[in-house]
């Protein structure tokens, strides 16, 4: 399952000028979690934002921050956590609401990643990943028609995009075979065929 990504660049958000002028060891942990972020030394990067949080438990950027050491770790659930406490603070943050939608992909929660990617659209309709994540959870809970609307939007946006459409042809697939599952169960002898035709099996 191949998921696409926006990140805010520069991958972690470096906010220097964050308070810290007072407490030069702080700045110095925050500045060295980002760099061991960048570096993949995420057990390193959450060591050191854990101090920053635990001196600033109000500072937001370090939650998101975390979150996606964690979850580059694929610890989602602590992932999770901390996207949701960044969103309580700042619900409309498109960025973090698609950073949480992908943890809830990967755990296979469809439906709570698709409310979180359609909360994403409806912030930036021109975000390509957010169509292209919502189809591959309406995929996972066998909702073809509307996996291939999202492939269909992603393909508007982006008419080159060859990941949209392999996706979309696996969604016709997909739904193809479900059809020819149905017929067949139903006694269609004809769908009994193509399924095992298009399946591969005996």
């Amino acid at each position: 399952m191949k998921l696409l990504w926006n990140i805010i660049p520069g991958l972690i958000v470096c906010i220097a000028s964050i308070a810290f002028a007072a407490d030069q060891d702080l700045q110095a942990a925050y500045d060295r979690a980002n760099d061991s972020f960048n570096e993949g030394k995420y057990d390193a990067a959450i060591q050191d934002y854990n101090k920053v949080i635990s001196q600033y438990p109000d500072l937001i950027e370090a939650y998101y921050s975390r979150g996606m050491a964690f979850y580059k770790k694929g610890n989602y659930d602590e992932a999770i956590s901390d996207f949701g406490r960044v969103l309580s603070d700042r619900p409309d943050q498109a960025d973090v609401l698609n950073s949480r939608g992908l943890a809830y992909l990967r755990k296979g929660e469809y439906e709570r990643a698709i409310s979180d990617f359609t909360k994403v659209v409806a912030l930036n309709p021109r975000l390509i990943e957010a169509y292209y994540n919502r189809g591959i959870a309406h995929r996972g809970l066998g909702k073809y028609d509307l996996a291939i609307e999202d492939y269909n939007k992603v393909l508007s946006l982006k008419p080159s995009d060859t990941n949209a459409y392999m996706s979309r042809g696996i969604a016709y697939l997909n739904k193809a075979m479900a059809d020819f599952k149905y017929a067949c169960e139903q006694g269609n002898k004809n769908a009994c065929d193509n399924f095992k035709e298009i399946s591969g099996k005996k």
